[in-house]
This record gives C-alpha cells, structure tokens and sequence, in this order.
C-alpha cells in the first residue's frame, strides 16, 4: 500500500468513525507532546502519564495541545501507560456529550475548546480613520495588525515614561 492510499484510509477512519470507548478504554486530553511520538495526557480524575502514538497514524495524524484521546491501557509500562487508540475531534466531543458518556470534568475544557477555535483570528478594523489631521498616527496604533499568535504585553504609560526619564 502507498504511503498517500495509506494516509487516505487513516484519516477517512479518523474523521468519519464515530467512536464509542470501551470499559478499559479513556477519555483522556493532550497535555504536552516531549517528542518521540510520546504525548502527556491527563485523565477526568487528574492523573497524567504518556501514552504512545501507533505506526499508523505517525506522519499522517496531528496531535496538538488540548486535544482529547480515547487510550488503551498497557500493563507492563511504567512511564508509557497507555496507546492511542483514536483522535476525537470536535465533532465526536459533542456526540459523545449527548450520549452522556463524556466525563463531567473535561465539560468546561471542551466548551473553551470550542470557543476558541469558533473565535475570529483577524481583530475588526475601525470604521473609519480619524478626520482630523492634528492627531498624529504614530501615537494611535489601534489601526495595526495584531499578531494573535503572540502574548500581548499591556504597557502603561507610567512605566514607558519612567523608563525613558532614567
């Protein structure tokens, strides 16, 4: 099989499957990825542990931050407790939440998931630009492109003055 026809079927699986988890099976969300195809997750009840990444998705799923993943256990891990065994995307969070089956406290993290993948990534531009020709432009940067992928830092005045006076 080809690399393209096998990425082809892994993520026709992920993203048309409705999944359902077992009784061993978790629910578990992404906390950091340390590499080496190893993701830190933390389950409902607070417990974090890794949990390796199969063959099969290697190089054709991406797993980010946040996201949630149903697992299945491994009994001889010590670090590495547990296997990917599907990606949920937002489409099965909801689904599983009206079945009932998501756990109660990844309820807030999934709606604040939602919210800010639904958020606008560009910031509205003012309606119109100033008329009068006395305020200078330099001062008023509110016209400028915000970069949401970077923290932003609110300056006060005080301190930018205190700092030029020194």
């Amino acid at each position: 099989m080809s690399q393209a026809t096998k990425r082809k079927h892994v993520v026709k699986e992920v993203l048309g499957e409705h999944m359902v988890p077992s009784d061993q099976q978790q629910i578990v969300r992404v906390l950091r990825t340390p590499g080496n195809n190893l993701h830190e997750v933390e389950t409902a009840q607070g417990q974090r542990f890794l949990v390796s990444m199969p063959s099969k998705y290697r190089k054709n799923i991406w797993i980010k931050r946040g996201d949630f993943l149903i697992v299945d256990p491994i009994e001889e891990g010590e670090k590495v407790k547990a296997e990917i065994s599907f990606v949920l995307c937002k489409d099965h969070v909801r689904a599983l939440q009206k079945e009932g089956l998501w756990p109660q406290a990844f309820s807030e993290v999934a709606e604040k998931h939602d919210d800010n993948s639904n958020r606008q990534t560009q910031p509205e531009l003012p309606a119109e630009p100033p008329l009068s020709g006395e305020e200078s432009s330099s001062e008023d940067d509110s016209d400028l492109f915000v970069n949401t992928n970077r923290r932003q830092y609110d300056e006060s005045e005080e301190e930018s003055e205190e700092e030029e006076a020194a």
